[in-house]
């Protein structure tokens, strides 16, 4: 049934919530966009980028890093006032997975603590800031799994991977797009897909806001346990085994 979304989906409060640290640990978000335009682009009266970073941080992440092409320095202009940092791409030879590995780089430099980096296509506008939350909570007790939140049994993005793999992901072909990066880094690495009940892992900017399923919550405790990214996963999710 499509409905819209209620409050949950929004920042909580009149303000940023305290980055969501364990102890030894902080999960950071990684923001992606390919275009300028996509990053300025207006998103409920904001450019993308910029709504992005407050639910960032408003679900906990720390730090927050931007990476977009951003010739004429308007992206970073935009980013004034926040608690992000804007990155200048990798080398276009490098690729998506060159972007990915790029940011969480940047995102280390930053943090030491940085124990992993969400990695957060800018045209995934809708997600919730209880996602971001739930997917730091369950990092902390499974440190080295790639974290993949689902709504209704489909993976989708932000995707948390701890900066442990980042030498495999440094081994993905540059030439694969986004998705294809995650299904050969989770080929190669445990990784597990946590059901969160947020439509917005899913659902990009080409679907209206108002046009959102509901959003329903995760069944199940961030941390609890969930099965195995593998063929059952990939079968339920209608995807390409990894």
């Amino acid at each position: 049934m499509v409905g819209t979304l209620d409050c949950a989906m929004e920042p909580a409060g009149p303000g940023p919530r305290e980055p969501a640290t364990l102890p030894g640990m902080t999960v950071a978000a990684v923001i992606l966009s390919s275009t300028t335009e996509g990053a300025l682009s207006d998103t409920l009266g904001q450019p993308r980028v910029r709504r992005l970073v407050d639910l960032a941080w408003s679900g906990g992440a720390l730090p927050v890093v931007v990476i977009a092409p951003d010739p004429d320095g308007a992206v970073e202009a935009s980013l004034q006032g926040t608690e992000a940092s804007y990155g200048s791409p990798a080398p276009r030879e490098a690729g998506p997975v060159g972007q990915m590995v790029r940011g969480a780089e940047l995102a280390a430099a930053e943090v030491r603590e940085t124990t992993a980096a969400l990695i957060w296509p800018a045209r995934m506008t809708w997600v919730g800031p209880e996602t971001i939350t739930s997917l730091i909570e369950a990092h902390g007790p499974d440190p080295a799994t790639v974290l993949l939140p689902a709504w209704q049994g489909e993976p989708g993005w932000p995707v948390l991977v701890p900066l442990v793999h980042l030498d495999a992901m440094r081994t993905i072909a540059p030439d694969l797009m986004p998705l294809d990066v995650v299904h050969a880094l989770v080929g190669a690495v445990p990784a597990r897909v946590i059901e969160m009940g947020d439509p917005g892992v899913i659902h990009d900017v080409d679907t209206a806001r108002e046009d959102l399923p509901t959003y329903e919550g995760p069944p199940d405790p961030p941390g609890g346990h969930t099965h195995e990214w593998g063929a059952d996963v990939a079968s339920e999710a209608g995807l390409p085994e990894p």
